[in-house]
């Protein structure tokens, strides 16, 4: 083993400058050293075969090989994908886990994790180590480790339980731990909940948040009582509460209230209520699981939009966050949000608490997004809003210079063809605002639109020519 070795880092080139000795331990020696002095050499010790011996040597008796190999191969798969896809190809997998087992010292125990933590990056290796029983061992250390306050016990327990959710992000070993909900697994990490450690309240959560990737497992979960679990959680975050465990509940929350026949579960279960306690939250990560959350629940809900959208602290909080330059994904999901409630509602109570609040402006800028969907989500609402309350919106919507933008995604040949047809479906509903009329007049409209009536998206040809008509009965 020792020679095989030897000759492999000899043809990289990899030499002791202080040693001449050919034995394991030197030749480990060299290859650490040579890893630590240059990132570079990882990918050239997997091309070179380097990993298939190394492995191999995780079964020798000898500690400080051991120790010495473990680094090594962690070392090489850190920020490394080709060399995971080569790890996946071994028994790497059943070999570290069959090590972790023998293993009751912390020190060598942390160098373990130190490859595992990489290498479960990589899905098939996720699969592989559930296979072998990992899963097992994580679950074991926090039930040791969980009532310690020894610093390095602490450590080992956040280890294990990062892993565990690590382990979860994986379709497949997700699937196989979820076991229909009735898996030990699932049923133990459902305990880490209610706990009074953070760290496993944090774990858990997140655990839901990856159980949560699919709609059978959401609506299973959500018929046996998580919903309530994780309300609990939050109630106990409110009040200068974890962030981190914040972020983590409204996630899962947020995953679960996917799927249709889960959101009037969640309604009157009281999930609003729960998520709204952290409207006044300042950290934008819980803000953007706050919103996501809350778009969840309100998708062709009516009621539930209806009741949101006229809550005027909710509203205001929204317009404050449309303006959150520093953090694009709370500002596009606090525009998304404020879309949907006049999308899902139809309300003119809520169009008016929207305009009052000064959201108009943020809506018309989100019809120039870079991003279709929301280009869309806003030309819907503000077709809402030109249909149901022109005549309280028309100061706003002129101010924002709302025609002019509408022009210009009509002669744009970039425009997808949804924004086109919207675009016109718009220009027809603002055409009974005086002033709005005058604008679209001015602009000549006519000439943009006539040109779409070629356009090879049948249902944007024929909106061309109703809005043409509409147009040039109305100059």
């Amino acid at each position: 083993m020792a020679d095989n070795l030897s000759d492999t880092l000899k043809k990289l080139k990899i030499t002791a400058v202080d040693r001449t000795d050919d034995s394991l331990e030197g030749c480990l020696d060299c290859l650490l050293q040579a890893l630590a002095q240059n990132k570079f050499m990882r990918i050239p010790c997997v091309d070179a075969g380097l990993i298939s011996p190394l492995v191999q040597l995780l079964n020798s008796k000898d500690q400080e090989v051991l120790l010495q190999t473990g680094r090594a191969l962690g070392n090489i798969c850190y920020d490394s994908q080709s060399s995971k896809e080569q790890f996946a190809s071994t028994n790497i997998a059943e070999e570290l886990v069959k090590l972790f087992k023998k293993q009751i010292e912390h020190d060598k125990r942390e160098m373990i994790f130190e490859v595992l933590a990489p290498l479960a990056e990589n899905d098939a290796i996720k699969l592989q180590l559930v296979e072998a029983g990992l899963v097992e061992c994580l679950l074991e250390i926090v039930q040791q480790k969980v009532d310690s306050d020894k610093e390095e016990d602490i450590a080992e327990l956040k280890t294990a339980s990062d892993l565990m959710v690590l382990l979860l992000l994986g379709d497949e070993s997700m699937q196989k731990l979820f076991e229909g909900g009735k898996g030990n697994v699932f049923q133990r990490v459902l305990s880490w909940i209610p706990s009074n450690n953070h760290q496993l309240q944090l774990a858990g959560a997140l655990a839901i948040a990856n159980f949560a990737r699919n709609d059978g497992n959401c609506i299973h979960m959500v018929d046996n009582g998580i919903v309530e679990k994780l309300m609990d959680l939050l109630d106990r975050h409110v009040e200068d509460g974890n962030v981190t465990v914040q972020h983590a509940a409204l996630s899962a929350l947020r995953n679960l209230a996917i799927p249709v026949v889960n959101k009037a579960k969640m309604l009157s279960a009281g999930v609003t209520e729960a998520v709204l306690k952290f409207l006044k939250s300042e950290m934008p990560p819980v803000q953007f699981k706050l919103l996501g959350t809350l778009r969840m629940l309100i998708d062709a809900q009516a009621e539930a939009a209806e009741q949101l959208g006229k809550n005027v602290k909710l509203v205001e909080r929204l317009v404050e966050w449309c303006e959150a330059k520093d953090h694009a994904g709370v500002m596009g999901e606090s525009n998304r949000l404020l879309s949907a409630l006049i999308r899902h509602s139809k309300s003119k109570d809520v169009i008016k608490t929207i305009v009052q609040s000064g959201g108009i402006k943020h809506l018309v800028t989100m019809a120039t997004s870079e991003h279709v969907i929301m280009q869309n989500e806003a030309l819907v609402a503000l077709a809402l809003i030109a249909a149901l309350e022109l005549g309280t919106a028309e100061k706003d919507l002129e101010s924002a210079k709302l025609v002019q933008i509408l022009h210009r995604l009509l002669a744009d040949e970039r425009s997808a063809p949804e924004i086109k047809y919207n675009s016109m479906v718009l220009i027809c509903a603002l055409m009974g605002s005086e002033s709005l009329h005058k604008e679209v007049q001015d602009l000549a409209f006519l000439d943009v639109v006539s040109k779409l009536r070629g356009h090879e998206n049948k249902s944007v040809a024929q909106q061309a020519s109703l809005t043409e008509q509409r147009l040039a009965v109305e100059s």
